[in-house]
């Protein structure tokens, strides 16, 4: 996949939308039944929420939208199954339709709409629209992953986690839509749970923390309105996962932040609501149905053999975190429980692919917290669950460039993995590359920062890069290497900011670690 930006990019962009105005003519393409239910008359704004694709597979992409008029009240639709009519073309004036069809949008999923589409070319770009009660959507862009079969080409993956609606504008996402990814990663909180706020840049919808599927619904689409990462969804193909705040704060598993304050019963309805409201919110396939209180997330996605993408789920299936040293040493404890743990070193010991990522919603990297003797963890992150993360390290070095893609951390924290960390010596067997926040924290001081955190760089000298500044991380892929770029903003607490380039870095094929260049 190429992720070179052609001069001629913008206007490519934004002829979808042009092109809208041609689509009066749009009645067509209901079948007769469609168009009669059609009659019942929707409110206007239906698509006030977008559109977004994702999951690309060499045929195949997910094409999302959802109904919603009144998106901060539940959604405004009426109770009732609506027909919604889609298009996937080969041009942004939809003059070379080459997939087409009617979904249902329910109202026991929120009218959401979830389209798998298949049949489709690999390593190309396409354009797609909805249309529902005589309204359309805008137009969004995707692209399909290349063939099974190809080692070579060039993928360029944007990384992306930690947008925090109160304490910032989703600005990073303005630069993001303009460096052209192919893919976009967004390894968790999405959302966050939290109360609204008297102080914060914006504010949060509602009274107070959702627990109920209205509230969560509520709470998605006051995200989705955010207009650059609206603009980012309509640009390109995202593969999610969610981390702790799509639910509730450092929960694990079935096991609240509080439990003190949440009865079992009463949390596992909220991560019904949690998971029912996240799958209709996110471009993904029907395998992520909830059941309940569970979903499946974790999921491999193939791009050639040149990259094998393993997407984790480091919530579900956790133990209840440690609380002390010798707590977070207990070889009991695990991250990923024992059937997803199968399934990850299988995938990697048996990979085709020059380079393994492996998006992890935590750092895997060890994080020494206390400067000088002794040692000091976050136990929510893999240092709490030490032995099931250096097994999973020992793997490494069986396994063809394993690079380490994270959130949760709100920093820039770039590292190389050792084997094992109480081993400074020890061999380097990987990369991971912490993205900062979209927003969250805000304009951080950085003076404080470094105050706060340059004394503890003696104390992990496996730590490459460390920043506190907004934005997302830009990975150019290709056989021989890595180029990464850790974009930032000025600023997230105006609607608009300027962005550049922190630092570049390379992992070289066969080199395990990073380099700042």
């Amino acid at each position: 996949m190429s992720g070179a930006v052609s001069p001629d990019r913008r206007r490519v962009l934004t002829a979808g939308a042009a092109a809208l105005g041609a689509a009066a003519s749009a009645q067509l393409w209901l079948p007769a039944t469609a168009r009669a239910a059609e009659r019942k008359a929707l409110p206007d704004g239906v698509f006030s929420l977008g559109v977004a694709s994702g999951d690309p597979l060499p045929d195949g992409i997910v094409l999302w939208t959802r109904l919603a008029p009144d998106p901060l009240n539940g959604g405004g639709m009426p109770d009732r199954t609506v027909p919604v009519e889609w298009q996937l073309a080969e041009d942004p004036r939809f003059r070379r339709i080459v997939r087409r069809g009617t979904a249902w949008a329910r109202p026991a999923y929120g009218h959401s709409v979830h389209v798998d589409v298949r049949g489709l070319r690999p390593d190309r770009r396409y354009w797609y629209r909805f249309r529902a009660g005589g309204q359309l959507s805008r137009t969004g862009r995707t692209r399909t992953a290349p063939p099974v079969q190809s080692a070579g080409g060039h993928l360029r993956v944007a990384l992306a986690s930690c947008q925090n609606w109160q304490h910032g504008y989703f600005t990073p996402y303005a630069d993001m839509l303009q460096q052209d990814p192919d893919v976009v990663v967004f390894v968790g909180d999405y959302i966050y749970e939290s109360s609204p706020s008297a102080t914060g840049v914006r504010r949060h919808e509602g009274s107070g923390e959702p627990y109920g599927l209205t509230q969560y619904r509520n709470r998605y689409a006051q995200y989705r309105s955010d207009p650059d990462l609206a603009a980012m969804h309509a640009g390109a193909p995202f593969v999610v996962t969610f981390d702790d705040h799509e639910i509730d704060n450092d929960f694990a598993g079935e096991i609240p932040q509080d439990p003190d304050k949440q009865s079992h019963d009463a949390f596992t309805a909220r991560l019904t609501a949690g998971y029912q409201a996240y799958y209709e919110h996110m471009p993904v396939r029907a395998s992520a149905v909830p059941n309940g209180p569970h979903i499946r997330m974790h999921r491999r996605l193939e791009f050639g053999r040149l990259a094998r993408l393993n997407v984790l789920d480091t919530r579900q299936y956790r133990s209840d975190q440690a609380t002390s040293q010798e707590g977070a040493q207990d070889p009991s404890l695990t991250m990923l429980g024992a059937a997803q743990k199968r399934w990850l070193v299988d995938g990697l010991r048996h990979s085709p692919a020059r380079w393994n990522l492996i998006a992890s919603q935590i750092m895997m990297a060890e994080t020494d917290l206390q400067v000088g003797e002794g040692k000091l963890w976050f136990y929510d992150a893999w240092d709490g669950y030490q032995a099931e993360r250096n097994a999973l390290l020992r793997e490494f070095r069986r396994v063809s460039n394993p690079v380490v893609l994270t959130g949760d951390r709100h920093l820039t924290m770039i590292s190389d993995l050792r084997e094992d960390f109480a081993d400074p010596s020890s061999p380097v067997v990987g990369a991971e590359f912490v993205g900062t926040s979209v927003s969250s924290n805000g304009d951080q001081d950085q003076a404080a920062f470094r105050e706060q955190w340059d004394p503890r760089r003696a104390d992990n000298p496996h730590w490459k890069l460390l920043d506190a500044h907004r934005g997302y991380h830009l990975f150019d892929i290709r056989r021989g290497g890595i180029d990464a770029r850790v974009r930032v903003v000025d600023t997230v607490v105006k609607p608009q900011a300027t962005p550049r380039t922190l630092a570049r870095l390379r992992v070289e094929a066969g080199r395990p670690g990073v380099h700042v260049v």
